[in-house]
């Protein structure tokens, strides 16, 4: 092989691997190879007889059993610091029903008498009659105390009559410019708030400690890591009420040491100001490059989400009886701000991260993009556009003219309950039929990269490449059918082929992440940032995808994870 040259050295590995074959993410299939690795970066991908040359007394000689080797999973849009202080919290994500959630609740409430306010989050909308859960239902479990509990998508919060009062938000509460105060019928707070309206409680709830959100980080790493994941983009790099300021978080654990992980941090921008706010941004990029974090992304919220009506769209939501409503959902930021914004930060060297899951968001992300190209030249900051739920067809080529990278969350792109009850209806049948087009992405000749949205939705590479490939959940999913059985492909026309899904994940959440010189691929030279799987899932069926499990995690040749089971 080409890189066998590698192997006659005469160094010895301090690993290699062998009995199995190789997705290097250079191939469209994996390849009958051994890879050996030395000082913490590959240093042969050839043939078994050539790299067992270079084992010597303390090699360790990994057997991967007929299973496959892979990059690192890299996840380009998660968000592990809020994530890991959630688990340590009230975690609702384990749950799937609305007694599963109280008892959780009261639960954790029992379990902490000292808390002043029960926190944390991954509830579902789809679970609650009109994805509207009410604060009747908490208090009938945490009657004395304060509640906050954020939705699985991060857009809308769950609160007892014991928040609404501490924070005084009452029926003469006017809803903000960018969300909405569910009410019941006589205007009362209904106990759901939606986008901007969380801030309305969420301003009242105590910042966890530098220590708990330290903590956090820590617990969602390790998660990761058994995952495979090893490098990722956090997409909300800043302070959040009930959360302290991340880019603190993360710079104390790499000085620390204690960030394993290669992380870009993508900072906040604030919606509510303007081009003032670039300075700080510039400053605290300057500031934010330790160890293995580096905070060189800016993060747009552009938009909300489809499932509360938020996500921006080019044409109004339907109602339930399919007619058009007055409501085209939210735009957080102007197009012409947008413009103005995303000129200055391409020129200032800054990635843009946008959240775009509306069709009419990813037109006003895609205009401001080639405004910024178009003033400053072509670059290679590399901007790409996250979620993507609704793409105009007139809008999919553009990607590939921008150099504008499809970060895709693919898990989402299936029916679901969420999808099926509170999506579809509200879109109608021609919309609907556009969402998440990756297979056109694909075809148009765009750079897609992956990632999870982790709290939003599991973390799990596996499953998303399941349903990238087959456009339906894993039956063990966690938002799979109640009865474990397969729902019909969605749209199956946009479906990705297995190497196109395991390159979005490796290769191309790399290149997104200013790291595809380093990592992405199993090359020779690269840092040994590699993924065991129990099995070559080229060999299985399209349908078992999801059932491939990760056996080891490396970083730099050393083992992060090693399953036990």
């Amino acid at each position: 092989m080409a890189q066998a040259e590698a192997a006659n050295d005469g160094q010895r590995a301090d690993t290699v691997f062998v009995g199995g074959k190789v997705f290097t993410a250079t191939a469209a299939e994996p390849i009958e190879a051994a890879v050996a690795v030395r000082d913490g970066r590959i240093t042969a991908v050839a043939d078994e007889a050539t790299v067992r040359l270079l084992v010597g007394r303390d090699t360790e000689v990994v057997d991967l059993a007929g299973g496959l080797l892979v990059p690192g999973f890299q996840d380009a849009h998660v968000h592990p610091a809020v994530a890991g202080v959630q688990m340590l919290r009230c975690d609702l994500s384990a749950q799937r029903t609305v007694a599963g959630y109280l008892e959780a609740v009261a639960g954790y409430a029992a379990a902490h008498p000292e808390a002043r306010w029960i926190c944390g989050g991954g509830w579902s909308m789809d679970v609650f009659p009109g994805g509207v859960p009410t604060r009747a239902m908490l208090d009938a479990v945490v009657p004395d105390r304060p509640v906050l509990l954020t939705n699985r998508d991060g857009h809308g919060a769950w609160v007892n009559s014991a928040a609404l009062r501490l924070a005084g938000v009452d029926r003469d509460t006017p809803d903000p410019a960018d969300g909405r105060i569910e009410r019941e019928a006589d205007g009362s707070p209904a106990g759901t708030l939606q986008e901007g309206a969380m801030d309305l409680v969420a301003a009242h709830v105590p910042v966890a400690t530098a220590d708990e959100a330290h903590a956090g980080l820590l617990v969602a790493q390790q998660h990761l890591f058994s995952l495979g994941v090893t490098s990722w983009q956090d997409a909300m790099i800043g302070a959040f009420p009930g959360n302290p300021d991340n880019y603190q978080v993360y710079l104390r654990a790499a000085r620390e040491g204690a960030l394993r992980a290669r992380v870009v941090g993508a900072l906040w921008w604030d919606r509510e100001r303007g081009l003032e706010q670039l300075p700080e941004l510039e400053e605290r990029r300057r500031g934010g490059q330790l160890g293995r974090f580096r905070a060189t992304t800016v993060k747009i919220m552009q938009d909300g989400i489809a499932e509360n009506f938020t996500a921006s769209m080019l044409e109004p939501y339907l109602d339930r009886c399919g007619c058009p409503t007055g409501n085209s959902g939210l735009t957080f930021v102007g197009p012409e701000v947008l413009t103005e914004a995303v000129r200055a930060l391409d020129k200032a060297g800054f990635q843009v991260h946008f959240h775009a899951l509306g069709d009419r968001a990813v037109r006003e992300a895609l205009d401001a993009l080639a405004a910024a190209r178009e003033a400053n030249g072509p670059g290679d900051n590399r901007h790409h556009l996250a979620h993507l739920q609704v793409v105009h067809p007139d809008d999919v080529a553009r990607f590939a003219e921008l150099g504008a990278a499809a970060n895709i969350q693919a898990l989402w792109a299936a029916h679901e309950p969420q999808m099926d009850e509170l999506t579809i209806p509200f879109l109608g049948p021609e919309r609907s039929a556009r969402q998440y087009p990756f297979g056109d992405l694909q075809r148009a000749g765009t750079r897609l990269v992956a990632g999870s949205d982790w709290s939003v939705s599991s973390p799990n590479p596996l499953w998303g490449i399941h349903v990238a490939v087959n456009r339906a959940v894993p039956v063990d999913a966690p938002n799979a059918s109640a009865d474990h059985r397969p729902r019909e492909p969605f749209y199956p026309e946009q479906a990705l082929t297995l190497a196109q899904a395991l390159t979005a994940y490796t290769a191309g959440s790399a290149w997104v992440n200013h790291l595809d010189d380093v990592t992405g691929t199993v090359e020779a030279g690269k840092f040994a940032d590699l993924v065991v799987l129990d099995r070559d899932p080229f060999e299985h069926p399209a349908e078992e995808i999801g059932r491939t499990r990760v056996l080891r995690t490396y970083i730099d040749g050393r083992a992060v994870f090693t399953a036990t089971s």
